[in-house]
């Protein structure tokens, strides 16, 4: 069907196929944020219960070395807010793209409609976010 589809319709359509491929890479890259997130919370919470007299080591490359308790625990607690951020950002994005996703949608649909008087072929249920993150 693509072949008999005018150039404006086509060109519509490559950009719905790369802002679902954008919106794929935030998927992964939200999820790895996340992942990370919740590791490091945990981690957060799990200092919570040390004894802040207790010895603490960093990892550095492959590496342990000894740090304090006060150094560990703002380390980590500056990674959780960075990872929050970062978190908050994809999320944005996400909406962004699921935005730019409907609008193009929209007019492909209209530029279908007043063409050949069909719905776009192929685009599916869901739009870039399908699949779920």
């Amino acid at each position: 069907m693509q072949g008999n589809l005018p150039p404006e319709a086509q060109e519509k359509i490559e950009e719905l196929q790369d802002l679902q491929e954008q919106a794929q890479q935030l998927a992964e890259q939200k999820q790895s944020t996340q992942s990370s997130l919740t590791e490091a919370s945990a981690a957060l919470d799990a200092m919570e219960e040390i004894d802040e007299d207790a010895t603490m080591y960093r990892e550095v490359g492959e590496v342990l070395v000894e740090t304090d308790y006060d150094t560990a625990y703002d380390d980590l607690d500056e990674k959780v807010d960075t990872l929050e951020m970062r978190a908050e950002r994809f999320d944005s994005q996400e909406t962004k793209v699921q935005e730019q996703f409907e609008e193009l949608q929209q007019e492909l649909q209209q530029m279908l409609q007043g063409g050949a008087g069909g719905g776009p072929a192929g685009m599916g249920p869901g739009g870039p976010g399908a699949g779920g993150a």
